[in-house]
This record gives C-alpha cells, structure tokens and sequence, in this order.
C-alpha cells in the first residue's frame, strides 16, 4: 500500500491524471490557481510524490517529465474504503443513511442511487 497523500499532493496528482508525462512547468501552469503555489511548491509536492511511489519521473534532457504510477481509480476506491472504514465502521449502509437523514441527497441523486441498486440486484 502506498503511503498517504495529502490534499495538497492530491491536486497535483488530478493535474497528472488529466494529462502526463508532464515537466514540473507544466504542472506548475495547470496546477489550480486559487492555490497561489509557487514554482517551488510544486516542486516539493512532485518530489514527495515520487518519495511516497504515487508518481514516476524520468529524464527529458534537462528536464524530468512526471507520471502518476497510481490510477485515479485506484486512489479513489482507497480514499473512499478509508473514510467508510474510519466514521461508519466498514459499512456503506449508515453512510447514505447520514447523507439522506442530513437532507444532503437530492431527489435526482436518490433516483440515482436506486437506478444504481436496482441494477446490483439484477
């Protein structure tokens, strides 16, 4: 299992996921702009990318172009298990029963949610 990534490093790995190999520049100017990061900054977040294996980097010339090595697919699932792990015991259940006891579902994402378990029983 990869070591956690925070909020921070995350983004940077949505710039990744969007399009890569990328050289830190180009991180750097696609990197979320209400951030305010620094050139600096994006740098550090690459390397503790490339320290924790979420991303890979080669040579370019005198460059290093940047890759993730984990799925945005795989990272979500990760990221979604822990949080269902740490606040609702493991269970998805008590989960949407939260969300759904806190009005925070719509009538469109509750339509949704059933579509989507009517289909897991067929």
């Amino acid at each position: 299992m990869m070591e956690r990534i925070s909020e921070a490093e995350a983004a940077v790995m949505a710039v990744l996921w969007d399009a890569s190999p990328l050289s830190a520049q180009d991180v750097i100017k696609r990197a979320p702009a209400e951030r305010g990061w620094s050139a600096n900054t994006v740098k550090t977040l690459l390397a503790r990318l490339v320290a924790k294996n979420a991303v890979a980097h080669e040579e370019d010339g005198n460059r290093y172009l940047y890759r993730p090595l984990v799925a945005r697919g795989d990272y979500v699932d990760g990221e979604s298990r822990r949080l269902i792990d740490r606040l609702f015991g493991g269970r998805l259940t008590p989960l949407v029963a939260h969300l759904a006891e806190r009005d925070a579902l719509s009538n469109e994402e509750i339509a949704e949610i059933e579509a989507l378990l009517k289909g897991l029983k067929s």
